[in-house]
C-alpha cells in the first residue's frame, strides 16, 4: 500500500531534490522529460516520476521506493529507470545520489562508443582521468545499474557514459552528482570540440595523478586545524 503525498516523508529532501531536478534543463542536460536524479533514504530511495516535465514536477510528487525499486509513497509511477538507481544504490553504499541525463555531447561520444579521453586539466581534477564508456544495456530493468556498477567499482570517475544511452553519475550528495553531471558535459563538449580543430594531446598519467591528488587534498576550503594550546591555557 502506498500512502498519499499529503503523508509524503523527507520533505526537506524533497524540496531540495526538486529544486536540483531544476538545474538539469538550465544547465542544457536534457529535454523535456527526460533525465533524473535520485536520492538515497533510509532502505530506499526519492526519484522523479514517469513522463512529468521538469516545469510542472513538485516536490510531493517525488516518488518513493524501497531498494528494489518498488513504490512505498506516491501514486505515480516512478522513472523507469528506478531499477537502474536501485541496483546502483544497493551495490555501491557510498552512493548518496544519482542522476541520469541525455547531455548531447556526451551522449554523442557515447553514440560512437568511445570514452571521452582526459585532453583537460579539468578532467584530470574532476574525473581523475578519461570518463569510461560501458556497454549497451537495455532500459527498464537492472542491466544498465549492473553495467554502471561493473565499470564504476573502483573508478575514480563518478560519470559513466553507455554506449548508445546516455549520462549516470554518482556522488556521496545528489548535488555531488549532478556537479558531475555538469561537468561530464563541459568537459565532453571541449573533448569533441578539441577533435575537430586537430589532434588534442592526452595528458600523461603521471599528470593526472597529480592533479587528481591536488583537487581531492588541496583545492577549495580546507578545514582550519583545531587550535594548539600552551600547557596550563585554555582554549575557548
Amino acid at each position: 500500500m502506498t500512502l498519499p503525498h499529503s503523508d509524503s516523508p523527507y520533505p526537506e529532501l524533497r524540496a531540495e531534490l526538486h529544486a536540483l531536478h531544476l538545474e538539469l534543463p538550465k544547465n542544457g542536460l536534457v529535454t523535456w522529460t527526460s533525465g533524473n536524479i535520485s536520492a538515497r533514504v533510509d532502505g530506499g530511495l526519492l526519484i522523479k516520476p514517469s513522463g512529468v516535465t521538469f516545469d510542472d514536477l513538485r516536490p510531493e510528487q517525488l516518488v518513493h521506493t524501497d531498494l528494489d525499486a518498488q513504490v512505498l509513497c506516491g501514486d505515480l509511477s516512478p522513472s523507469s529507470d528506478t531499477a537502474t538507481h536501485a541496483y546502483i544504490y544497493r551495490e555501491l553504499p557510498e552512493v548518496g545520489g544519482v542522476v541520469h541525463t541525455h547531455s548531447p555531447y556526451a551522449t554523442a561520444w557515447a553514440a560512437n562508443a568511445r570514452e571521452i579521453p582526459c585532453f583537460l586539466t579539468a578532467m584530470a581534477d574532476e574525473f581523475g582521468g578519461p570518463i569510461p564508456c560501458g556497454g549497451f544495456a537495455l532500459i527498464g530493468g537492472e542491466e544498465i545499474g549492473r553495467e554502471v556498477v561493473r565499470v564504476l567499482r573502483g573508478h575514480r570517475s563518478p560519470a559513466i557514459i553507455l554506449q548508445n544511452h546516455g549520462v549516470f553519475t554518482v556522488g556521496r550528495t545528489p548535488r555531488a552528482a549532478l556537479k558531475a553531471a555538469v561537468m561530464c558535459e563541459d568537459v565532453a563538449r571541449t573533448a569533441f570540440l578539441a577533435t575537430q580543430l586537430g589532434r588534442p594531446q592526452p595528458l600523461h598519467p603521471a599528470d593526472i595523478d597529480r592533479l587528481y591528488d591536488r583537487y581531492t587534498h588541496v583545492y577549495g576550503q580546507q578545514a582550519a586545524p583545531a587550535p594548539q594550546k600552551e600547557e596550563g591555557e585554555v582554549v575557548s
